[in-house]
Parts: structure tokens; sequence; C-alpha cells
């Protein structure tokens, strides 16, 4: 048996226990929902990375994050991290996303890049054609209400119904809790202004967007390709949270409505709820579903893959790392890089 007896070796070991093997990797639907944190610093040390934070006295508060089985990451005001420390939440694929305060707007996200397209190219083959995106729109209303809506439904027509629904949902929501009139606003230049069923729906969703988010990335799906918003790089983001507010964000805001502190109660009323719920599996059914419906079983997620093709219009995909130069009508195999990495098979193409 081999002893490690230096530091450098002992800290070198750890690093390479640490590290994860795609077996080791958790389902996206198997993952926490996420957490938020503000006014620390995330480092990485040898033992995994924590949340740190220092009193006035010099006494410092350190507290290890699952990152492993962490879904989505949001940073609030007065956070920093560590290159070492985002390096390991990509690593795992966890999603890092830069929010304001409270977890309300959401600025960037992290997007790992060893991902597999197979949702993104369902997603933009959905997208593409206007008769497929209004098939997925009418489906998420489907979703959405359990309502079906005939195939001739038009998406100007689609909005309505969605307004009329809500609308009288935040009708009945409001003579339950003896609120009054209730009327939906967001407006961040007057924040402090707006009635606490505001602050807790806005602070809810906010939350909500994070894990959709964070869904949609590991997927490998594009945020920005909606099929009902569109416009922004977080379009695809409103249109499944919205599959969901109805049942958790709207109802939880409006129980909110006398308390002193709306925005924080609802973040961990909604973690405990999330609990439940399970949401993270059924988001990516329900993305899946939209983006292929003709599956007849679920495919699983999976955060990546070893291998890269070549797109052919006729075939539909080719093997990468083979020499096409002589190509006959058959490839030839000749392999001119022993890996798949496409950084080796470029190298390996380029010309003398």
């Amino acid at each position: 048996m081999t002893s490690l007896s230096s530091p450098t070796q002992q800290s070198s070991a750890r690093r390479r226990i640490a590290a994860p093997t795609l077996a080791m990797l958790p389902r996206v639907g198997d993952s926490l929902s996420f957490l938020y944190a503000d006014v620390v610093r995330i480092v990485q040390d040898d033992t995994g990375v924590s949340a740190e934070t220092t009193s006035a006295d010099g006494v410092t508060t350190r507290v290890y994050l699952p990152t492993a089985a962490l879904s989505c990451v949001l940073l609030g005001p007065g956070t920093s991290i560590t290159q070492p420390a985002l390096a390991t939440f990509a690593r795992h694929g966890t999603t890092v996303v830069c929010s304001g305060s409270g977890g309300v707007r959401c600025y960037s996200a992290t997007t790992s890049d060893a991902l597999t397209t197979r949702w993104l190219e369902a997603q933009v083959h959905q997208w593409s054609d206007p008769d497929r995106r209004l098939a997925v729109a009418q489906s998420m209303y489907l979703k959405r209400f359990n309502v079906p809506v005939p195939p001739s439904t038009p998406l100007n027509k689609l909005r309505g119904l969605e307004g009329q629904r809500v609308k009288a949902l935040y009708k009945i929501l409001s003579q339950q809790h003896r609120i009054g009139r209730f009327r939906r606003n967001y407006d961040p230049a007057s924040w402090d202004q707006q009635d606490p069923v505001n602050l807790a729906l806005s602070s809810a969703n906010t939350c909500l967007y994070g894990i959709v988010h964070a869904a949609i990335v590991t997927l490998g799906c594009s945020p920005a390709l909606g099929f009902v918003h569109q416009g922004k790089q977080h379009a695809l983001v409103y249109d499944i949270a919205d599959l969901y507010k109805a049942q958790l964000t709207i109802p939880l805001a409006f129980s909110l409505h006398d308390s002193p502190h709306p925005e924080a109660m609802a973040r961990r009323s909604f973690r405990e709820e999330l609990r439940l719920y399970r949401l993270l599996p059924r988001i990516v059914t329900d993305i899946q579903s939209l983006l292929a419906p003709g599956e007849t079983a679920p495919v699983p997620d999976g955060h990546a893959v070893d291998l890269v093709n070549l797109w052919d219009p006729d075939s539909g995909s080719v093997p990468a790392g083979v020499n096409y130069a002589s190509y006959d009508g058959q490839p030839s195999f000749d392999t001119l890089s022993p890996s798949n990495d496409p950084a080796d098979q470029e190298s390996a193409d380029a010309p003398d």
C-alpha cells in the first residue's frame, strides 16, 4: 500500500477523489431545488465548496455546500465566489445565477459546455416552424389549466383565455383572504411601496425562475427560445414557469398578505412546498413532453456525452474524428485522432 507522505500528494489525492465522474452526478430531477445566498464568500478548499462569513471580531463561520446535489445557486448582493468554487459548480452541473436582493431579478447564469444537444435540437425543431410552435403553446395551455383548446385556436385568443383564467384566480384568492381587489403590479423602481402580495409573488416567482432556468440549462436547452414569450434571454424560462404559478406561487403570495416580511417568507415557504411537490422532476418531464411529444417513453436527461458527431443532410449523423478526404460513398475509418475531443479533431484535419 502506497502512503501519501507529503502535503502536496495528500492534497492532490483529495482533489482526485472529489472530482466527479458522469456516473456520480445525480440526475437533474433528483437534485435539490435551489440555494439562495447573500453577504457571504463562497470558496473552494481541499474538502469542498463552502460559504464563509467573518464577524467583526475576526471569527469565521464556514458552511459546506452539497454541490453535487444542488441544481441552482442564487447569488444575491454582497456575495463573492472564487474561480475554483465556480469551476466545481460547473463540473457538477450546478447552475449559478446572479440575482438581485432577495432573489428578485435574474441577471445572468452559467452554462456548462459538456451537455448533450439532443433537447436543444428538439427545441429548435419545434420553435423554428410556426405551426409546431403554436402547437407547443397550446400544449402549455393544456398543462397549465387542464383545459384543451382546438388546434385552430390562434395565439392571440390563447392569450385572452389565459388572461381571463388568471384574473379569475386573483379574484377567488382575494375573496378567500378578504383583502379586497387585487391588481398585479411589478415595479422595481418603487419596490418598497408595493403591497405584501405583490412583494411575495415577485419573490416566489424569481425563485421559481431560478429553478426552471436550472432545469432548462441542465437539459442543454436554450432559455432564450420561448414559444409564447420572446425578446429576452429568459423567454423559455417564463414559458415553463407559467405552468406552475397558479398552483404554487400565486396561492402562496396571497397567503402572506399580512406578513411583515413577505419576500423572505415567500422564499422559505416556497422551498418547503417544493420538498412536497417535487417540482424538478415534473419540470424535466414537462419540457421533454413539450419538445418531443412523440416520445413513447421518457428519455434520460444526462449531464454530458462523450461522442461528437457530424451533421449530414441525408444520413442525419456521421462519425467525427474520421478523414473524409477520400470519401467514395463509404467513409474511411482511418481515425486521425485517438480521442473524440473536437480540438484534437481540428488539429488532425488541418492541412499540413
